[in-house]
């Protein structure tokens, strides 16, 4: 090939991507969600997703790929066709918990694009009423005195919820049997029904339980109390120190897709992600909203992926 005809290539190739930009989406777009309907990170990519086919006019569809704490859903996304159409709501589960302590099938920095970081939840201590104790004082003393007893749902090993567990029971000096689901839905099932006593989950799919009496919310894991939850108090005020684990959201795409997609995309997502109607339901499940560039979104996963790498090491956490 001649030089002449590499350069015209190039920018046949150049114009054919700006054109598939300003046309995307052409067909309905997938958004991925690593887990199984009901939980937090389902919660949130619906709420974007439903925008955002009143926005685009074409279907933007929630497929939920549960197992592995969201590495399934992850691994797809990362091997799918890089056009925009398949995308994943990314997590600290799949893209900085899960990859320091399990080996993955894919990479969670070098086979992504990062798009739009949505925000993060803290996650809340949440026992069945039945069991014996109002506070974290008296759970910790009632699970000193019973090692093993009880247990602890989450969505899957590697996940936030099971951090925050191991994390629970080496700060607290208490041990707790832990129950994986393939996602916070299940879990949160068998939690109502007194199957399993407690667990450490996202606030969504809690929150209105804790409202409504049929959790008792003992603690949440924010520096400072939330407006959602006002009554429950941070894992500091109740005594447990250097309790800080939260489940950020974000979407991606893989990795080689065009630039002006990704643009496209960031900034479709930021302006829904303004609305009223858009931000007021996600703070109402517990989200707080953060808007970014691809750039500063690929920054913090950086640093949260080395985040929990140093905690998981301090804590000598390690999957059962």
């Amino acid at each position: 090939m001649t030089r002449f005809a590499r350069i015209a290539a190039a920018l046949l190739l150049a114009a054919c991507t700006a054109a598939q930009a300003q046309t995307y989406p052409t067909k309905p777009v997938r958004i991925l969600v690593g887990f199984a309907p009901g939980g937090g990170t389902d919660i949130v990519a619906r709420v974007i997703a439903q925008r955002l086919t009143e926005v685009w006019g074409h279907a933007v569809l929630v497929e939920n790929r549960a197992g592995a704490t969201g590495a399934i859903a992850a691994d797809l996304v990362a091997k799918a066709p890089a056009d925009g159409y398949t995308l994943l709501m990314g997590h600290a589960n799949s893209h900085a918990i899960g990859p320091n302590l399990m080996k993955l099938p894919y990479d969670p920095l070098k086979d992504f694009a990062p798009i739009s970081y949505v925000g993060y939840v803290p996650n809340v201590l949440a026992v069945n009423p039945t069991i014996p104790a109002k506070n974290v004082k008296e759970l910790v003393a009632l699970l000193k005195a019973n090692p093993d007893k009880y247990n602890y749902a989450s969505s899957g090993n590697g996940s936030s919820q099971h951090l925050a567990g191991e994390l629970f029971q080496l700060l607290a000096g208490v041990k707790i049997v832990h129950v994986p689901y393939k996602g916070s839905g299940d879990g949160i099932k068998d939690l109502l029904a007194g199957v399993v006593a407690m667990n450490f989950d996202t606030m969504p799919p809690v929150m209105e339980h804790i409202k409504g009496g049929r959790l008792n919310g003992l603690a949440i894991s924010t520096a400072k109390r939330v407006p959602q939850l006002p009554a429950v108090p941070t894992f500091d005020e109740e005594g447990i120190k250097n309790f800080e684990v939260l489940n950020w959201y974000g979407v991606m795409a893989p990795a080689a897709t065009p630039r002006d997609i990704v643009t496209r995309l960031n900034t479709d997502i930021n302006r829904v992600m303004r609305e009223p109607e858009v931000k007021a339901r996600l703070e109402q499940v517990g989200t707080q909203m953060r808007e970014t560039t691809p750039e500063e979104f690929a920054a913090f996963m950086n640093t949260e992926l080395a985040k929990y790498g140093k905690l998981i090491k301090d804590a000598n956490i390690k999957l059962q």
